[in-house]
């Protein structure tokens, strides 16, 4: 009698590992890193979670723009990452290469669809990891697994060389364990240095903290405390006057739609074997109509305009990353949609408006960690890793 295999809970794909050296010198020499299996690194096929996406995406024969900066600057690739099916997933369970284990609570899930990378940071298996973020995944696996994590301002950081979802709303972004090694990614990635100055004004979204289970809000509690008197004034403020539900709605027509275009000649070429929660995703995305589309766009605007007036030149904002800790592994199907629509509602302000966010870790619920955001204006990227490094510090 044949003996079935256990599910892999290994964070870089199966096979041999994938490994290419950096430069001998420069600012990340000596670092090593991982990369999301939607990201080419040359001559390596880009899997996408999925075993007929190579059959429409031939193999790579350079690298992924982002992967190149980071070889240059010294630092290694040691192996590729297991991803949620096409980036269609938030909690980091892939029916076909595995769920790879979460370091820091191993009875649950990592979070993705950034899961393998946020698990070989956290495991230690190297020092950063990249990801990508349309709808939560740098975000969601930062919290579950006690990272820093953060979804660059959108269009800030190169995008050629990785799978698209939705690109209006794609991200490239990275995983550290510590704040010292987060920002020296940050610097050679988005090409400039740390300012000299931090934030003066801290806003907490006091909706989105009221939105988080009520031992979640408690868990951050100190940590605001800290990250105010670190700032200086603080105050308290509602992020989407809508209703988060409302702005998560509207993204959620916005991405799955975009998926649908992008994915559909690939569905018509290879009919693809894929998990009941990722086609179901797509088939909802096929069924949006043109008004549908023309109200969520019209929500972005709103959402955007509501950002920019929450955020000048020195403000940043905080709100629970998730509004609570990773869920057990192997749930049923029924148990899980429910979880990724609440999650949606604290993560859809990130493609809906372009914004950057930060995951700061530290604060636990059960054992499990929970996460801390900050959120600042296009373009403060460095603004809040700077932030990042002074309050761990």
């Amino acid at each position: 009698m044949t003996t079935a295999q256990p599910p892999s809970m290994d964070p870089f794909l199966p096979g041999p590992r994938v490994r290419v050296a950096g430069s001998a010198t420069g600012p990340l020499a000596g670092l090593t890193f991982a990369v999301k299996d939607l990201i080419d690194v040359a001559d390596t096929p880009t899997g996408g979670g999925n075993p007929d996406w190579p059959r429409v995406y031939p193999t790579p024969t350079r690298h992924a723009g982002v992967v190149q900066r980071l070889l240059d600057a010294g630092a290694s690739v040691v192996g590729k990452t297991v991803t949620d099916e096409v980036s269609l997933g938030i909690l980091g369970e892939n029916a076909h290469d595995g769920t790879p284990l979460n370091p820091a609570a191993p009875d649950r899930v990592p979070g993705g669809s950034s899961s393998g990378s946020a698990s070989a940071v956290a495991s230690g298996a190297c020092d950063f990891a990249l990801g990508t973020d349309t709808g939560g995944s740098v975000r969601v696996p930062a919290s579950f697994c006690g990272l820093y994590g953060i979804r660059p301002t959108h269009g800030r950081i190169d995008f050629s060389g990785i799978c698209v979802q939705a690109p209006s709303s794609d991200t490239c972004g990275w995983f550290a364990r510590d704040a010292a090694t987060f920002a020296r990614v940050g610097e050679v990635l988005l090409g400039q240095g740390m300012p000299d100055r931090l934030p003066h004004t801290l806003l907490v979204a006091a909706d989105a903290l009221g939105f988080a289970d009520a031992a979640v809000q408690e868990a951050l509690a100190p940590q605001i405390d800290r990250l105010a008197a670190l700032i200086g004034e603080r105050r308290d403020v509602t992020l989407a006057p809508q209703g988060l539900s409302v702005w998560q709605r509207a993204q959620r027509v916005l991405q799955s739609s975009e998926a649908w275009q992008t994915f559909e000649p690939w569905l018509d070429a290879c009919n693809p074997r894929m998990a009941f929660s990722v086609a179901r995703s797509l088939i909802q995305g096929s069924m949006t109509t043109d008004a549908e589309r023309s109200a969520a766009g019209l929500m972005r605007i709103e959402a955007r305009a509501r950002l920019a007036r929450l955020l000048p030149p020195g403000t940043i904002l905080c709100l629970p990353t998730i509004p609570f800790p990773a869920p057990p592994r192997g749930l049923p199907l029924g148990a899980l949609h429910p979880l990724r629509e609440r999650i949606a509602c604290l993560t859809s302000h990130g493609g809906l408006t372009g914004v950057p966010q930060v995951n700061l870790p530290g604060a636990r619920v059960d054992g499990a960690p929970v996460g801390l955001s900050i959120l600042g204006a296009r373009g403060a990227d460095l603004d809040l890793i700077r932030t990042a490094v002074a309050l761990e510090a």
